[in-house]
């Protein structure tokens, strides 16, 4: 078996901001043995693999490979404590684990763009972390370079990308516009993405599967765009009503009905369009959506961890509970109550009794 020993050195050296001169001149040998090494001409004497391993802060096992299914394993434990917060909305506990899992692989990109993900996320205005405005300013240089260092370094192309957009999305947030914007013409355009030109590449058992995993994800995009449209301001309420119940119609319509009708995004969706029938002086629709949105937030607290449906385009679509992420600790119904209904487009009709009678509703599931 050959060992990849070179392209180990030339990933971590990469990694590492050192050149083959600088690391030729800490092992005291000359650049071509290096350049030798990387390119797999030749390997590395035995008695320089420690002071590899010390430069790298590796592991001659790992330099070797031999660690390898090891580490992947850790990883994938990490990863899984990482998610389960996240889906909590424990923003601390977040960076704690990814911290931990940096500190014990350091070169480890995937847990380096978790990290990276955790920082951002603990400066969210719109959860209920009382620090997030410090937070914004103290973890900025991290942020960034955490992401300029994936940017340039990270092998993966998919880590790449979406560390760079956060980067970019990081100065923007920061003031810094033009820098962001600087950074966001670098990505490319979703003419030369891979699903738009694998599928002549696809087996013919891949086709069928292939088709409706693009179709949930355009749909999942557009529908988050026309949701975006409706909710942004910048068109009268008139047409943000009907955009909005464009956006109920094209889940009915993709879904065929069968969607589950818990979780944030299901009372978000009614939440927003009772806002904008209320805004607009249709009181009936404004408590006809208020009602199911609590329905709806109350039902999230009892849902499976995975829920399964189908429909004609989709297909079969399993939905896990941990697939969503939130920088917010209180559960729907409680998020509902506190804050969505707490917008001043309501205030007209908070006496009513229908009103006070759908905030009781948004107590505690018994």
């Amino acid at each position: 078996m050959k060992l990849k020993i070179g392209e180990k050195i030339k990933f971590l050296r990469k990694a590492g901001n050192i050149t083959q001169e600088e690391l030729a001149e800490m092992l005291g040998v000359s650049c071509q043995s290096v350049s030798r090494w990387e390119l797999g001409t030749c390997y590395p004497d035995m008695e320089l693999l420690p002071e590899l391993a010390e430069i790298f802060h590796s592991s001659v096992d790992s330099l070797l490979g031999i660690d390898d299914s090891a580490e992947k394993a850790r990883v994938a434990q990490y990863l899984e404590r990482f998610q389960e917060a996240v889906n909590k909305g424990e923003t601390e506990t977040c960076i704690a684990v990814a911290r931990e899992g940096v500190a014990e692989y350091p070169n480890n990109y995937t847990l380096l763009n978790k990290l990276m993900y955790a920082l951002f996320v603990s400066g969210d205005d719109s959860g209920n972390i009382s620090g997030w405005q410090e937070n914004k300013e103290k973890y900025d240089s991290e942020i960034i370079a955490l992401g300029e260092r994936i940017g340039k370094y990270c092998p993966d192309q998919e880590i790449r990308l979406e560390a760079t957009a956060r980067l970019a999305f990081q100065h923007v947030e920061m003031g810094r516009n033009s820098t962001g914007r600087a950074i966001y013409e670098t990505l490319p355009r979703k003419e030369l993405c891979r699903e738009n030109h694998i599928w002549w590449g696809l087996a013919e058992e891949e086709k069928l599967p292939f088709l409706r995993q693009e179709i949930r994800a355009d749909y999942e995009s557009l529908r988050s765009n026309i949701w975006l449209l409706g909710t942004s301001g910048y068109i009268p309420k008139e047409e943000a009503v009907r955009v909005l119940e464009k956006t109920a119609a094209l889940e009915e319509l993709v879904c065929d009905g069968n969607n589950p009708r818990s979780g944030w995004g299901a009372a978000r969706l009614r939440c927003d369009l009772a806002k904008l029938y209320a805004e607009t002086g249709q009181k009936e629709l404004m408590y006809k959506y208020l009602r199911e949105a609590v329905q709806a937030a109350k039902e999230s607290g009892g849902r499976p961890q995975n829920q399964i449906y189908s429909s004609v385009l989709l297909g079969t679509v399993e939905e896990s509970a941990l697939e969503f992420e939130t920088s917010d600790t209180r559960p729907f119904w409680e998020l509902l109550r506190d804050k969505w209904l707490s917008n001043a487009a309501f205030d007209a009709c908070r006496q009513e009794r229908e009103f006070q009678e759908i905030l009781r509703n948004c107590g505690e599931p018994g």
